[in-house]
């Protein structure tokens, strides 16, 4: 990916997720340019003025740049795709198809034109079908067009795990597998705290609460928030992603992958762990199964086939 004095990243959208994600990019200096884009005008340049005026308090050499034009995105190394509409209360992410789609659509147009080498990391929901939509519309090979989710479902069970044990969060190792909803896959026998599994600190009712839970952890900030969703987490899970990948750091994080064989599913992308760095996913790492699991991935996986098909019959794929 080159050094820092050569990299660009974008973020598409300028929303709650957008512009948490831009801040942390830039404090963290992965690249020495992050650009905006929005459909607003003026809201992207707005935000990048005020990130940069953050910049000599927090200590960061990163410029952001606002624009509402996609010829501003040329020659990214990195997207991480936010745009799209949020859930509302009552709404599930599958409700979100159509008029997301249209817009990952537009979006892959401006990627594949302005920056045909960038990695691309989707945040759009519904998460599963949109990176899939993106990664058809690009023409990319998959290992560039990647999903993020795994890290944030993972993210709050481990803070759930955490909760309910007593223990430092920074202690919580957690996986989930699946897709980016109600079908997600919970590994509890993948959850330990400093190496200690859950299944020897927690009983398995108490585990399973926490499964269910981490299930519904974005209705549940949906509803509490009534006219928004989750945006701190979501930024933080694909800047954790785009650390990875832009300083090959080679970290094994769960996120929406394509799959061609592994946990024996062709053709789809779906939440697994996989090591990430400077080629994208380098390697898809397969985790042993037990048959409640296994079914359990059966369900997600064809909750997404689903959704990939009503794509086919909107014509958007």
């Amino acid at each position: 990916m080159g050094a820092i004095a050569s990299r660009k990243i974008t973020v598409v959208g300028a929303g709650f997720v957008g512009m948490s994600a831009a801040q942390k990019c830039a404090e963290k200096n992965l690249a020495r340019e992050v650009c905006l884009l929005d459909v607003l005008e003026g809201r992207p340049q707005g935000i990048a003025l005020d990130l940069n005026h953050a910049a000599a308090i927090e200590g960061y050499t990163t410029e952001v740049v606002g624009t509402n034009e996609p010829k501003g995105t040329a020659g990214s190394d990195l997207f991480i795709m936010t745009a799209g509409k949020p859930r509302k209360p009552g709404m599930s992410r599958s409700d979100l198809l159509e008029v997301n789609g249209k817009v990952v659509a537009s979006v892959a147009e401006t990627i594949r034109t302005w920056s045909p080498d960038a990695i691309v990391i989707v945040v759009t929901n519904p998460l599963d079908t949109m990176v899939h939509l993106m990664r058809a519309k690009l023409g990319f090979p998959s290992r560039r067009v990647i999903g993020m989710a795994g890290v944030l479902d993972s993210a709050r069970f481990s803070w759930f795990i955490a909760q309910a044990t007593g223990a430092s969060v920074k202690d919580v190792d957690a996986m989930v597998l699946g897709a980016h909803g109600d079908s997600m896959v919970p590994m509890p026998g993948a959850c330990t705290v400093n190496g200690v599994p859950i299944t020897q600190l927690l009983d398995a009712g108490t585990i399973a609460g926490l499964a269910d839970r981490t299930r519904s952890g974005g209705a549940e900030i949906v509803k509490l928030l009534k006219t928004g969703s989750a945006f701190y987490a979501p930024a933080s899970g694909a800047v954790a992603m785009a650390a990875s990948i832009l300083l090959d750091e080679k970290r094994l994080l769960p996120c929406a992958c394509f799959l061609n064989g592994q946990f024996g599913f062709e053709g789809v992308y779906t939440g697994v762990p996989a090591i990430l760095g400077a080629e994208g996913v380098e390697r898809i790492v397969e985790l042993p199964l037990d048959t409640e699991a296994r079914i359990q991935m059966q369900k997600t996986v064809g909750a997404i086939d689903a959704d990939i098909q009503a794509l086919r019959d909107l014509g958007l794929l």
